[in-house]
């Protein structure tokens, strides 16, 4: 019979030990398939929560806090601001916006045939006027709204005590003489139509602005009498010369 060399013994033995010491923290045949189960059933749940995606943006996933019930939800955050303020005072600040671009783009069309009194408002482009209307005026217009503003919203005007009514409703400030959302389906479709239509306001104004600065034009006398933008002679008119841009 082989004799067997005491250090060759003492490794036998080192080797046995280890093995036996790993065998402790491996898991036996039937827990490893039950994890594996368990891990393909999970990997099965975030996938389908992964397959989420926004219905304006595809290739992004949803936001967790659009879930559709405000008017007009259909998933846009691209920069994720819902993840970080109140989705309540967010979309208040889009309806302000887009009202008053509504209001701003209807001015924009209006200025080119309507003018007060004097040569300081007799300015066709919307931007010209603005430049040209005396400052004090313009002061005057910006307290005011300044003042509606923070009396109608109690001084809360930030996102984390306008809504500390869990009652009040982004927008709603009870202006409504025509008695449109006199019932709930008047009402969700001309929610729907407020928001959308500021929505193409707060573009279509911009627009606008950009279009006066590069074309010199205002937006009906560009419309009936288009003039292409000579880029060799480009240089910004306007207020916005005005101003040094």
């Amino acid at each position: 019979k082989p004799v067997t060399s005491p250090p060759a013994m003492l490794r036998l033995t080192v080797l046995a030990s280890v093995l036996a010491g790993s065998a402790a923290f491996t898991a036996s045949p039937a827990a490893l398939a039950r994890t594996g189960a368990a891990a393909r059933a999970t990997s099965g749940i975030s996938g389908m929560r992964m397959q989420a995606k926004s219905k304006s943006v595809p290739f992004l996933s949803q936001p967790e806090k659009l879930d559709g019930s405000m008017a007009g939800d259909v998933g846009f955050d691209p920069l994720g601001f819902s993840y970080f303020f109140d989705v309540k005072w967010l979309r208040e600040a889009e309806l302000k916006h887009g009202r008053i671009c509504m209001l701003a783009a209807t001015g924009c069309l209006v200025q080119e045939v309507v003018h007060l009194p004097g040569e300081a408002f007799s300015k066709k482009m919307a931007l010209d006027a603005w430049a040209s209307a005396p400052r004090a005026g313009m002061i005057s217009i910006l307290v005011a709204i300044g003042l509606i503003e923070m009396i109608s919203n109690r001084f809360c005007l930030t996102a984390t005590d306008m809504f500390s009514n869990p009652n009040r409703v982004p927008g709603d400030l009870g202006f409504d003489p025509l008695s449109l959302g006199s019932n709930p389906a008047n009402r969700a479709k001309y929610e729907l139509a407020e928001v959308t239509h500021g929505r193409a306001a707060m573009m279509g104004f911009s627009g606008m602005v950009h279009q006066m600065i590069v074309s010199k034009q205002a937006p009906i006398e560009q419309l009936m009498h288009f003039k292409p933008v000579d880029t060799t002679l480009f240089k910004l008119g306007g207020a916005a010369g005005n101003l040094g841009y």
